[in-house]
């Protein structure tokens, strides 16, 4: 017989993966987990507007999943948990397995 489940046991762990569910937000906590960086690298990288970026890095940091620094005039993010980093490049690996008929 299955143990009984809590649903409510699982809602931080969905909101999490509601936050990741974006494209650019997947990309910019890849971007992340290699090292903090400035809004204007990310969007340097990843080829989208400054505003975009900046949107979806709220939605991240309202999601507890970045922090921020200053340094001098630039907010500095990075990753607040690197159990996020895992969960984000495991996704993408997954994704590329099985887009390439692995």
């Amino acid at each position: 017989m299955l143990p009984s489940v809590e649903l409510s046991d699982y809602d931080a762990a969905s909101e999490l993966l509601r936050a990741l569910s974006a494209p650019l937000r997947l990309a910019i906590v890849d971007l992340l987990t290699d090292a903090p960086r400035c809004v204007h690298e990310l969007v340097e990288a990843l080829g989208v507007s400054q505003p975009l970026a900046s949107q979806h890095l709220k939605t991240l940091r309202a999601a507890g999943l970045v922090a921020t620094q200053r340094r001098g005039r630039e907010m500095v993010y990075r990753l607040v948990d690197e159990h996020v980093s895992h969960v984000a490049r495991d996704t993408i690996a997954h994704s590329r397995e099985q887009r390439d008929g692995a």
